[in-house]
């Protein structure tokens, strides 16, 4: 299993909390990337139910990631 900050963006907006099965249904149902359903067929956990793309993929940026400051703008 492999993730891209591409691949997992097409999860960004899906409905969460989801199970592994309401992920791929949404990523099938969107038109992401047959890559994405792969990945998350990988997933071993079957019954759990994932919070945010972190529990996925913990590497996906968020806005601690990226440094500028809000008060600039």
């Amino acid at each position: 299993m492999y993730w891209t900050l591409e691949l997992a963006s097409y999860l960004a907006d899906a409905p969460w909390p989801a199970s592994k099965d309401e992920l791929i249904d949404y990523a099938i149902r969107t038109g992401a990337p047959l890559e994405v359903v792969e990945n998350l067929q990988e997933i071993e956990e079957e019954e759990e139910v994932y919070d945010t793309i972190l529990e996925i993929w913990p590497d996906y940026p968020t806005e601690e990631d990226y440094l500028w400051n809000e008060d600039e703008y």
